[in-house]
């Protein structure tokens, strides 16, 4: 008589149980997967649905021109996109950088500020997404670096940005390159303490504020307006009030810059924290909890500050 072998027993069992864990894991996977393409399926269709609905607002703003129509109903839907923007603050939106910016200038100029000319809402939402490439607030000189454009290199063809076809395209040029500075980066235009006198040096060296933008910036858009080059669109209406309205559209950019694209909207942080947070007590979700964390980290909120958010268990 035959006998088995003790261990070959133990072995086959092994075997099974490892054979019945090859699908448990294969369809934790699949779990996973199958997650992960809600998560991006319904991310898409929210970054469409801003899009479309940007585009939405901006075509109500155009069929009214001339008028204000930013009523409470307006208003919202307005703050539920910016709003929309804010959520899962961990996670980075595809958004189009020009709907964005078209939404920002929606909120501040024309909900804001009560504007009424959509080609000032078309014309800012263009410029604003034209410079998210930095060649064209600094454009290359003939060396390949970097430079600050001034009022007297519009009047130098050859300190000229290279590519400006015409002279409308340099005065038009200049003077969106000087309402960007100065409203989306005001820090930059403070004047710097004057060094001190050497036998060198016998004045400091000169430099530019706020106003020196402001004034070349309103000729510039002036002389664009009046040109009459052949082939170009002047919108010599839109220029014109760029011009005599220089310094609102410039506190527009400035609290644009502050709250969304340098900054953040602290009181709809504050807002979206405590939301989280309120989910979390009723819910005692940690996924709750981590959002209200990551919403007082931009506030810089911690435990002292804020020691509920923030459990020690």
């Amino acid at each position: 008589m035959r006998l088995i072998p003790r261990f070959r027993k133990p072995m086959i069992i092994v075997t099974a149980r490892l054979v019945l864990m090859v699908p448990t894991i294969a369809d934790a996977v699949r779990r996973y997967n199958r997650t992960k393409a809600r998560q991006t399926y319904v991310e898409r269709e929210m970054v469409i649905m801003i899009e479309d609905r940007v585009k939405e607002l901006k075509e109500i703003i155009a069929s009214n021109d001339g008028r204000n129509v930013a009523d409470a109903r307006f208003t919202r839907a307005v703050d539920e996109l910016v709003s929309a923007l804010y959520d899962d603050v961990d996670a980075i939106k595809d958004v189009r950088t020009r709907a964005l910016f078209d939404l920002f200038v929606i909120k501040v100029l024309y909900v804001g500020r009560h504007s009424c000319d959509a080609g000032i809402i078309e014309y800012l939402g263009a410029l604003l997404d034209r410079y998210v490439s930095a060649s064209e607030l600094f454009p290359p000189d003939d060396d390949g670096r970097t430079r600050r454009l001034y009022f007297s290199d519009m009047l130098d063809a050859t300190k000229q940005p290279a590519g400006v076809e015409n002279v409308f395209e340099t005065y038009r040029t200049y003077a969106d390159n000087a309402l960007f500075m100065s409203g989306v980066f005001p820090a930059s235009m403070q004047l710097r303490r004057p060094n001190a006198r050497t036998p060198l040096r016998r004045r400091s060296p000169p430099s530019v504020d706020t106003r020196y933008y402001v004034t070349t910036g309103k000729t510039m858009y002036r002389m664009a307006a009046r040109d009459e080059h052949a082939g170009c669109a002047h919108q010599p209406d839109t220029l014109t009030k760029l011009a005599d309205y220089f310094e609102v559209y410039m506190d527009a950019l400035g609290e644009m810059s502050q709250r969304y694209i340098l900054g953040f909207d602290m009181e709809l942080i504050a807002d979206k924290m405590l939301d989280a947070f309120n989910r979390y007590r009723v819910s005692r979700q940690n996924s709750d909890l981590t959002n209200a964390q990551r919403y007082a980290a931009i506030l810089r909120l911690d435990r002292e500050h804020f020691p509920a958010a923030f459990p020690t268990d």
